[in-house]
């Protein structure tokens, strides 16, 4: 029997709006760093009750002659770097394929863009041109580059980021803060021509997951003693974090192109995307168990990436598609269980109007019902003349949905 999906969008700005390591043999390990000097500060945190308030064309502000709701007004086309849609915080950069959602208030969302060729970090604010934070060294051949990004668990404290890099000898993790050099903090995750994409996530309980490659070579990731296709779980300094299941940094494996990772607002509920050769999945994560049996697969492999985990307030899971360019609303219960199959929105096709942002890559929550995206048309796609951009992703809380019986 199948389920019925709920329609959870509303206007097409909420359419958008919808000891030891036993790993260790191949990694260094550097001491913890301060955020020292640095002036960036944040704005109060945003509760879950007080989401931004966005109206985006066709929302309750169109009417007609006679005072009533209107029909929704098509987004105008972008004119240059100027795009007309109010879901857009940062237009003209390149391929954004990492984000990192800032506490914020609510009124005027902002998030960390990372551009996975350049290394270039930005602020992208509501109301604001993108600003330069910092800037990485990377090697962007291959799949390889910037391609993740996580404020540290401590962030309101330390004013640290974290981000997934590609160098010219290995994959690491790196933290820096505004104005300041990065530093190493876990390095020797394996390189190769393929294989080389990462995702982090704070867990929720002070430490910091980490989702690597398998580096194009699939036997690494069942492989105990390397750091390939796995999810790690790191403290801030690079080490094993406590209560890990296995006592090492490994929290679980068998990933092989990981394109995200996200959670429930209280951390209960861990999830990664993830390619394979024959189709696309996405994970729900059990600490200490290998990655065998996908919560839900994608044979069409849309190019499943970032994810925004949305079960509390709306029942779903939205997955960003680089691939097919669109969004794969997977409907979860709050036990975490598929209750059926995924909706598809921002596919140029679907919602009222139709709206497409093309390849969609990198997703981070803002607060419980506010996600950021990032776009990465310039990477194989059709880029409008404001690509590459970032988008707010905030669903409906009534209405809505995509799915029929």
């Amino acid at each position: 029997m199948r389920t019925r999906f709920r329609r959870m969008w509303s206007s097409p700005l909420a359419l958008l709006a919808c000891g030891g390591l036993l790993l260790s043999g191949c990694a260094r390990f550097d001491g913890p760093g301060t955020g020292a000097g640095q002036t960036f500060t944040p704005a109060p945190r945003p509760s879950p009750e007080a989401p931004p308030s966005i109206q985006g064309p066709g929302g309750a502000g169109d009417k007609n002659e006679k005072g009533q709701p209107g029909q929704p007004t098509p987004v105008p086309p972008p004119q240059g770097c100027k795009d007309f849609d109010k879901a857009v915080l940062a237009t003209c950069l390149d391929t954004v394929s990492a984000v990192a959602g800032l506490p914020g208030d609510g009124s005027a969302p902002s998030a960390l863009a990372g551009e996975r060729k350049s290394g270039r970090v930005l602020l992208a604010s509501a109301g604001k041109s993108a600003a330069d934070f910092a800037k990485l060294d990377v090697d962007a051949a291959g799949d390889g580059g910037l391609t993740g990004l996580a404020l540290s668990p401590g962030y309101a404290e330390d004013q640290l980021v974290f981000a997934y890099v590609t160098t010219p000898s290995d994959n690491r993790v790196v933290r820096f803060a505004r104005g300041q050099a990065p530093k190493p903090v876990l390095t020797g995750i394996p390189k190769g021509a393929t294989g080389n994409r990462g995702a982090l996530l704070p867990d929720g309980k002070g430490a910091l997951l980490v989702a690597t490659g398998d580096a194009g070579n699939a036997a690494a990731a069942a492989d105990p003693n390397s750091l390939a296709g796995k999810v790690l779980r790191i403290d801030t300094s690079g080490k094993a974090a406590p209560g890990n299941p296995t006592g090492t940094a490994m929290f679980a494996s068998g990933l092989h192109a990981p394109g995200g990772l996200c959670s429930s607002a209280d951390g209960g509920r861990l999830w990664a995307t993830d390619r394979l050769g024959d189709k696309d999945v996405i994970y729900r994560l059990q600490p200490g168990q290998s990655l065998t049996a996908p919560a839900w697969s994608w044979p069409d492999k849309p190019g499943v990436a970032g994810c925004a985990d949305f079960v509390d307030a709306n029942g779903f899971l939205a997955i960003a598609t680089s691939g097919a360019g669109n969004m794969q609303n997977l409907p979860v219960k709050p036990d975490g269980s598929v209750g059926g199959k995924p909706s598809v929105t921002l596919d140029g096709k679907t919602g009222k109007p139709p709206l497409t942002y093309g390849k969609l890559a990198g997703m981070s929550m803002i607060n419980p019902q506010i996600a950021v995206a990032g776009t990465v048309n310039k990477d194989g796609g059709n880029p409008v003349s404001s690509d590459d951009r970032v988008v707010i992703i905030t669903p409906a809380s009534v209405n809505g949905g995509q799915g029929k019986d």
